[in-house]
This record gives C-alpha cells, sequence and structure tokens, in this order.
C-alpha cells in the first residue's frame, strides 16, 4: 500500500466516521424534539398540578383544625361525663343514706 492509498483509505474511513456520527445526531434529535404544543401542554399540567398541591395543604389545614376541635369538644364531654357521673354516684350515695335512715325510723318507731 502507498502513501496515497493511505490518505485515501484514511480520508475514507474519517468520512464515514464523521457521516456515522452526524447522523446519530441527527436521530437522537429527531426522537428527543419537543414542540411548542407539548411545552404549553406541559405548562398547563405543571399550573394543574401546583394547584392542586394548594388544594391539598389546604384541606390538610382544614382537617388538621378540625381535628383540633374535635378532639377539645371530646375532651370537653369527658369531663362533662366525669362530672355527670360523680354527681350521681353521690345522689346515689344520698339515696341509699337516707333509705337507711328511712328503714331505721320505720323499724325503730
Amino acid at each position: 500500500m502507498s502513501r496515497t492509498d493511505f490518505i485515501i483509505a484514511t480520508a475514507a474511513i474519517l468520512f464515514v466516521a464523521f457521516v456515522l456520527g452526524w447522523f446519530a445526531n441527527w436521530l437522537v434529535h429527531r426522537f428527543t424534539r419537543v414542540s411548542a404544543r407539548d411545552v404549553s401542554e406541559l405548562d398547563r399540567i405543571s399550573q394543574e398540578l401546583h394547584e392542586a398541591e394548594e388544594t391539598r395543604d389546604e384541606a390538610i389545614t382544614y382537617l388538621q383544625q378540625r381535628e383540633a376541635e374535635l378532639s377539645n369538644k371530646l375532651h370537653q364531654t369527658e369531663a362533662e361525663l366525669n362530672a355527670t357521673m360523680d354527681g350521681l354516684r353521690d345522689a346515689r350515695a344520698e339515696v341509699e343514706e337516707l333509705r337507711t335512715q328511712l328503714q331505721r325510723a320505720k323499724t325503730g318507731a
């Protein structure tokens, strides 16, 4: 192989490598290209997602406030129930004591 043949073969190999690289680059850009319609669709979806997240945060805040209110009402109701039960217990004890006194008064009189 002469020097000229070697230069021509090297040039041909480099040209083929260049063409293959250019073709691969064209394919990559062809398949990854995003249209303006797709970008506007992505913008709309991101806006809807943002609004949904805000709505979710508001709902979580509302539920936490409502849970605190209901928990407070539950504690108040439990305290009222305990007070009522104590009053009922005292009333029953007083009634039993009055019955005992009445029984003694009937048997003693």
